[in-house]
């Protein structure tokens, strides 16, 4: 195993989950201010799950983001 070639792999997948879930949740907190479903001014509890089935890594990411 070439662990130069692991890195630059598991960066390169970690940088698309950060770029795409990034643009899910502002697109849709945004949708949901536009809409009146929220005020804009909110703490909104987040959490994200990183899995993978063939090491059994399952592991629970929680957090918060604040709108004001």
């Amino acid at each position: 195993m070439n662990e130069d070639t692991l890195n630059m792999a598991v960066r390169k997948f970690l940088k698309n989950v950060g770029i795409s879930s990034q643009r899910e949740i502002e697109h849709a907190i945004l949708k949901a201010v536009e809409n009146g479903d929220l005020k804009g001014d909110e703490s909104l509890n987040i959490d994200m799950t990183l899995s993978m089935p063939a090491l059994g890594i399952n592991h629970k990411i929680e957090g918060e983001i604040s709108l004001d």
